[in-house]
């Protein structure tokens, strides 16, 4: 039994489990917790897997582990090891992140900061609508962190008094605890450590800081002002730099904001570019218009005259150019700012009934063009069909039992890791 199973029990397996059964655990386990944009935690659950996948698919990195454990993982050297990647166990896992942390192990013995010297980012999405992102908006929020005691300068304790060496987990910051795998199979994992909360050291309850009460740490409240510029995107990202939550020792993360774009009623955006449509009547598609086509994200209305003579048919559009979203960073003048276009689509707008009653169906009839003929030449069978209105969204909805051979082939076509690409 491997003297820390931490790895395969993220990934669900035994400790005896066959290459095999890794790839198909994986490519299980990488379904259900794949990178989601709404779940932050479904992102970092999945680079924990991938990181625990490389290592256990590696034979000589899984036989470092399951030796020595993790901290096995640091004799090996830049001669390949890892998956042929010159490089040491936690700056591989930094590589696997993408520059993030994340991963539940740690490699080190002593507390403290971690090698990448900050503490976590936190990330907060921020809804915003294509008119913030056309016009640009300032966001006041009030934020709560935490900031390391003045008063004891992060040590916990008051005075002159020294922290003690946590006798339960002898400084490390953490401990063992079993885990169980499977129903004949145990592991064992690293936890922090529950009477130093992972810090390695404990204060005596007398001799605790009275402000922070031994936490370290207060929580304080700050006035935080976002700025975002015209044309931001959805998806962007509004660091603030170190004013994550403090930590005695750790340089503080980052707060990170990221911006989520609401759907849009009357625009669509790609790019620089914005796309709305607009509906004309039957008069105006086959006589032309001069009006203002649209009420622009910026409340201003965009006057449009068609040319004369030209009939207009439905999903005909046209492009105005510059009249899409500004681009970022052109100029410092919202009103001179380069922009992308604006193409709008057509919609024909057919008369009501109502209308259609209060005409003169024989004097409408000499103005339209002529029908098409009852007959279709060569063809000698005429059915009578039954005209019935539908529902477009019906289509397909009785083939349940119908099975594409092109869908089949898709499923067959997962095989091995490689359908979600570790970012």
């Amino acid at each position: 039994m491997p003297s820390d199973t931490s790895l395969y029990v993220l990934l669900g397996v035994s400790p005896g489990a066959s290459t095999n059964e890794i790839k198909k655990a994986y490519r299980k386990k990488a379904m259900q917790h794949h990178p989601n944009p709404n779940d932050p935690s479904a992102a970092q659950k999945f680079q924990e897997m991938a990181a625990a996948y490389e290592i256990l698919i590696d034979d000589e990195a899984r036989s470092a582990y399951d030796a020595y454990g993790l901290d096995g993982l640091k004799s090996m050297g830049s001669d390949g090891g890892m998956g042929g990647m010159a490089m040491d166990p936690e700056e591989f896992l930094a590589h696997l992140f993408g520059g993030g942390g994340g991963f539940p192990f740690s490699f080190g013995e002593e507390p403290g900061p971690s090698r990448r010297g900050h503490g976590e980012d936190e990330v907060i999405p921020i809804e915003v609508t294509l008119e913030d992102l056309y016009n640009g908006k300032t966001v006041k929020m009030t934020l709560e962190h935490e900031v390391v005691c003045s008063t004891c300068k992060g040590s916990g304790a008051k005075g002159s008094v020294k922290p003690h060496k946590c006798a339960r987990c002898d400084g490390k910051g953490f401990t063992f605890g079993t885990t169980h795998i499977d129903r004949s199979h145990y592991g064992t994992s690293r936890q922090p450590c529950p009477d130093c909360n992972g810090r390695g050291e404990t204060v005596r309850e007398k001799d605790r800081c009275k402000k922070c009460k031994g936490k370290r740490t207060l929580k304080e409240k700050k006035r935080q002002e976002i700025v975002i510029e015209p044309g931001s995107s959805n998806g962007q990202k509004i660091v603030l730099h170190g004013e994550g939550d403090q930590k005695p020792n750790v340089r503080p993360g980052d707060i990170i904001f990221v911006l989520r774009l609401q759907p849009h009623q009357s625009f669509e955006r790609s790019g620089h570019d914005l796309m709305t449509t607009v509906h004309l009547t039957l008069s105006e598609a086959l006589l032309g218009f001069s009006r203002v086509l649209i009420t622009h994200l910026d409340g201003r209305g965009v006057k449009v005259t068609s040319p004369k003579g030209k009939i207009i048919k439905a999903g005909d559009s046209i492009i105005l150019r510059g009249d899409g979203m500004p681009i970022p960073g052109s100029s410092h003048s919202h009103s001179s700012a380069t922009k992308g276009d604006l193409y709008v689509l057509f919609e024909i707008e057919m008369p009501t009934e109502s209308w259609l009653e209060t005409v003169d169906h024989k004097a409408l009839e000499q103005l339209l063009p002529p029908k098409k003929s009852e007959s279709v030449p060569g063809v000698s069978v005429v059915d009578e069909g039954r005209f019935e209105a539908a529902d477009i969204t019906a289509f397909g909805e009785n083939d349940e039992d119908w099975v594409d051979d092109d869908d089949e082939d898709d499923e067959h076509d997962h095989d091995g890791p490689g359908e979600c690409v570790h970012q």
